[in-house]
């Protein structure tokens, strides 16, 4: 299945039309082939291309991705969107950026602990790891989202605390814990009120809610990474296309969305909107918070031109999902892009969602 959509304010443009002149139509035509060759060869299954620029919105869909509206399991991208959820509760005074985690999680003392801060956990600076070594046990037997927190809570430090670079998801947990204690409520229904509400995000979920697991995208396991079965027959049950994973809604990796939710997401960092942060706050999450010499990082987001694809400007954010997903946003050009396939990011080198979000890149005047 291949279907192509060109929206100029909500209505039908023609291919070369002059409102499409911003946009370089042979490029995002080769970003298109891409993923239906990449589809038609069978290597991916599924695949989503939405960019906007402005009213410009441009939309494909490949493979066994039935509409624009197709939910693919977005991966690590659901971070920044966790923490926007996060960011609300800043807005409100509920906590600082430079206030110690203790503050909030008293076990979490001892052997440097002590000096991490909610800025540490948002900027992957904190010392903790990726993944807890007893993953795929917690995993095996179903453990909910407060054991793997407090998993996170009793591992130890790789590091003192902003002194070095190391992408966590237990960071990126721990932050949406205290979150949890804050405002009262669980993580999967504060991003549905405070993000996905606001924004009118109508395919976006974080866990499964009211959707069912038949509706979503499935990844191709057989590629995934060891932490999420890794194509293991015995991982079924709690791989990335299990009941238990898709409905668990990990802030560090549970998020199912589409393609235009995602970019209308973006879009309140580009523009500041306000709709969910004060704009303030968006500016903040895009903003290097890291030292000199360290990997930069927003709240959430990764920056820089490195954060999106060759040709992007230094003021890019966005980020990655290792099920095959891809967005940034580059404030020099106001484009969004958003790459959702099936395919997860390890399977191939280099993967097909890079190579046409290479394109929109080239594509952007």
């Amino acid at each position: 299945m291949n279907r192509r959509v060109f929206l100029q304010g909500g209505l039908a443009a023609t291919v070369g039309s002059p409102l499409l002149a911003a946009l370089r139509q042979d490029r995002l035509d080769e970003a298109a082939d891409v993923l239906a060759k990449a589809t038609a060869k069978g290597t991916v299954s599924a695949a989503v291309l939405h960019v906007t620029q402005g009213k410009t919105v441009f939309t494909r869909t490949f493979g066994t991705a039935r509409s624009a509206d197709a939910m693919f399991l977005l991966g690590s991208i659901t971070k920044p969107m966790c923490v926007t959820a996060l960011m609300t509760l800043f807005d409100r005074g509920e906590f600082g950026l430079d206030d110690l985690v203790k503050k909030y999680l008293p076990k979490f003392t001892g052997e440097g602990r002590d000096q991490v801060t909610m800025r540490h956990l948002l900027t992957h600076v904190s010392g903790l790891p990726d993944q807890l070594p007893e993953n795929n046990d917690l995993r095996k037997k179903h453990a909910g989202l407060l054991e793997f927190a407090e998993g996170a809570i009793r591992t130890p430090l790789s590091f003192a605390p902003g002194s070095r670079y190391q992408y966590s998801s237990m960071a990126i947990l721990l932050a949406t814990r205290v979150a949890e204690l804050i405002s009262g409520m669980g993580i999967l229904e504060l991003v549905d009120r405070t993000v996905i509400q606001p924004l009118g995000l109508k395919h976006t979920v974080l866990g499964l809610g009211t959707f069912k697991l038949a509706e979503m995208v499935p990844v191709q396991t057989e590629f995934a990474a060891p932490e999420a079965g890794a194509g293991d027959p015995s991982a079924k049950d709690w791989d990335w296309n299990s009941a238990y994973w898709r409905k668990l809604g990990a802030p560090w990796g549970g998020m199912n969305a589409s393609a235009p939710d995602l970019a209308q997401y973006m879009s309140e960092f580009l523009l500041a909107k306000g709709a969910v942060v004060k704009p303030a706050t968006a500016k903040l999450m895009v903003t290097n918070h890291n030292g000199s010499g360290l990997t930069p990082r927003g709240l959430g987001f990764g920056l820089g031109a490195g954060a999106g694809s060759p040709g992007c400007s230094d003021k890019t954010f966005g980020h990655t999902g290792s099920t095959g997903t891809l967005t940034w946003a580059d404030p020099a050009s106001s484009t969004i892009c958003v790459v959702l396939t099936s395919l997860p990011g390890r399977a191939i080198e280099p993967h097909p969602r890079e190579l046409a979000a290479a394109r929109v890149a080239a594509a952007m005047s």
